[in-house]
């Protein structure tokens, strides 16, 4: 094993690769301390699952940025409780909310640029700011900004031990260009992400149905470092069986496949499994809130698949996914497409339709309360009946985003074993947001969690590797 030194002896190392290690590099950097960055991917697929992100929720008083009207920190807490069921630590939560406000000018000066909304049903244009040639665009300005302030970074550099003695982290080991290195920083920051690509550890935790998940983000993303933590009494957060999954088109790749995968036509459908039944409320909320859930829903069906199934008239309320629909002159010829059983789809279809009443009332982009009567599972808005032709049907899979099992950590983004704080560890990201998500997800909160204690391990990392 060899020991580094220049340029491997930084005041702090921080793991990872993505928004959170970039914030609290960039953030460390300015307060004076040197960085090093080791990101486990090759260049060209740095950024972690930030590159697949679109947006921000951001809370504001009045309109700032690309953000119109006001967003209030009660009513995004109210959000943000609605889709845990309350399972957050509101400390932290509120702590996530307040400092948002400020996060999205300092994202501005360090090289992010945003656009107007989408159009269409995302209706965010006052609660989510979105990045000017998405995720991929926010990493490589972080990058440019990270490099402009003396921040290094080594790609491909996986590491494969951090070294707990008592309360502090001694050193780390990692491997790179096919040799171990160990490097003793002053102060380590975790931002390496949640283990949803070690497709094992999943199936460990859900069952072999996660063998049938498909991953949307980074391969890269394996836990190791987690595990590593977790296995030396770090304080731990979260259950490994709850995580960020969406319904993702079913032929999306097994990893990477990113935002393009994902379906928004859910609203304006209905969903069955491979029996051609329904069998969850596909009207109950507006889909930034509820989409979230699919992922779930869907891994609990035969085989872990859902079939989304819409009419012509439907087709163009929702933004396209990356995959065309299958398109079918009739309802029979589309479940035969789908591999459904065409009598059962029929039926469901029939049933359906039936149990919807007066559709004037529909408006694609709010709560419509135009509802399904005597049906269960209802539909409780948006509900028409499926019946212009010609039909269109697309097949729903499981996309996990990231896991929430991870580091527990406190307002100051510190890390703990036994009874107190290590003394020279943070976390950031999504290897410690199942302290503030216990389940559940709000579009552009995991973005939040990661710029907000991004900022503050580094901040926290560099007062700490300065004053010793």
């Amino acid at each position: 094993m060899t020991q580094s030194h220049s340029p491997t002896n930084p005041d702090i190392v921080v793991i990872g690769g993505g928004n959170a290690a970039l914030c609290a590099a960039m953030t460390a950097a300015e307060a004076g301390a040197s960085v090093l960055v080791l990101e486990a991917a090759p260049k060209a697929y740095r950024g972690g699952n930030s590159r697949h992100t679109r947006n921000f929720r951001c809370m504001h008083q009045g309109p700032l940025g690309p953000l119109v009207e006001s967003y209030s920190e009660e009513e995004y807490l109210a959000d943000l409780m609605k889709v845990t069921g309350g399972k957050t630590d509101e400390q932290l939560a509120r702590l996530a909310i307040r400092t948002s406000e400020e996060c999205l000018p300092w994202m501005q000066a360090h090289g992010v640029r945003f656009q107007p909304s989408l159009s269409g049903t995302l209706s965010l244009a006052r609660t989510n700011a979105f990045f000017l040639g998405g995720g991929k665009s926010l990493v490589n300005a972080y990058y440019r900004t990270a490099q402009q302030l003396g921040v290094q970074v080594l790609y491909e550099a996986a590491v494969t031990h951090v070294h707990l003695a008592g309360d502090q982290v001694e050193y780390i080991d990692y491997t790179h260009m096919g040799e171990t290195h160990r490097i003793t920083p002053k102060s380590v920051v975790v931002a390496s992400g949640g283990f949803q690509a070690d497709t094992d550890w999943l199936a460990r935790a859900w069952g072999p149905a996660a063998k049938n998940f498909l991953i949307r983000g980074t391969p890269y993303n394996r836990g190791v470092v987690l595990a590593d933590l977790l296995d030396q009494g770090i304080a731990q957060v979260g259950d490994p069986t709850q995580c960020h999954a969406v319904a993702i088109d079913g032929r999306a790749p097994k990893f990477d496949g990113g935002i393009v995968t994902r379906l928004d036509c859910v609203p304006f459908s209905i969903v069955v499994n491979q029996n051609a039944e329904r069998f969850y409320d596909e009207g109950e909320d507006v889909w930034p809130k509820r989409y979230a859930i699919w992922g779930r829903l869907v891994a609990a069906q035969p085989d872990q698949v859902g079939h989304v199934i819409i009419d012509a008239k439907s087709l163009d309320l929702f933004m396209p996914s990356v995959f065309p629909p299958i398109k079918a002159a009739s309802l029979r010829e589309l479940a035969e497409k789908m591999g459904l059983p065409a009598d059962g789809l029929e039926r469901t279809v029939g049933e359906f339709n039936a149990a919807c009443g007066d559709t004037s009332g529909f408006h694609p982009t709010e709560l419509d309360g135009v509802s399904t009567t005597g049906l269960t599972p209802p539909k409780t808005n948006w509900a028409r009946p499926i019946t212009q032709p010609p039909f269109y049907g697309y097949t729903l899979r499981t996309g996990v985003t990231f896991t929430y099992l991870g580091l527990k950590v406190d307002e100051r983004a510190q890390c703990s074993v036994g009874q107190g704080p290590v003394r020279n560890l943070w976390a950031a990201g999504e290897t410690m947001a199942g302290s503030i998500l216990g389940q559940g997800y709000l579009a552009g909160f995991g973005m939040t969690i990661g710029t907000v204690f991004g900022r503050i391990a580094g901040k926290e990392a560099a007062a700490y590797a300065n004053a010793h």
